[in-house]
């Protein structure tokens, strides 16, 4: 039986090759987040994964991934970061960290958190905020431009009509 750390360097190396399937690049670097956004965005309404969409089968297998691929760039990028599971913990798969100088990251928490409240909880703009002083990554600004194309398809209304 595999241990937590084999099981999440397994499957981060599995989502970077799922992803590619749909033409996204993760590459280990903290700006391949923004791709991470993009697909959820893509994937997702309101917290639950679109019908016909890659998230309909294997939801937690995929979200599990994603946070290992998270995890292992974060382990990548920083230096001197370590991965703590707990193979004891039933819920391990959600409550494994990163921890690096003084900061703690749960990789899992995060997606969930990014899965329920969508850009508002963005993987790609927190990844650049707790990697600040250790990875220099300019923010790039194609995040605000994620589900601008949905808007663009809304009818216009007049504000005085309900119907």
């Amino acid at each position: 039986m595999a241990t937590l750390q084999e099981d999440i360097k397994k499957q981060s190396d599995w989502i970077v090759l799922a992803f590619k399937e749909d033409g996204y690049l993760l590459d280990y670097s903290i700006h391949s987040f923004l791709a991470i956004d993009m697909f959820l965005h893509k994937n997702l309404t309101n917290g639950k994964p679109k019908r016909g969409g890659r998230l309909t089968k294997n939801f937690g297998a995929i979200i599990f991934s994603i946070s290992s691929y998270i995890a292992e760039t974060l382990l990548r990028s920083i230096p001197h970061a370590t991965l703590v599971t707990d193979d004891s913990d039933p819920q391990g798969e959600v409550n494994f960290s990163v921890v690096f100088g003084d900061n703690v990251c749960w990789p899992a928490q995060r997606v969930i958190k990014r899965i329920q409240h969508g850009l508002e909880d963005g993987i790609y703009p927190y990844g650049i905020n707790i990697t600040e002083g250790f990875v220099t990554e300019p923010f790039d600004e194609a995040y605000w431009e994620i589900g601008k194309e949905d808007d663009s398809t809304l009818e216009e209304k007049p504000w005085w009509k309900f119907w």
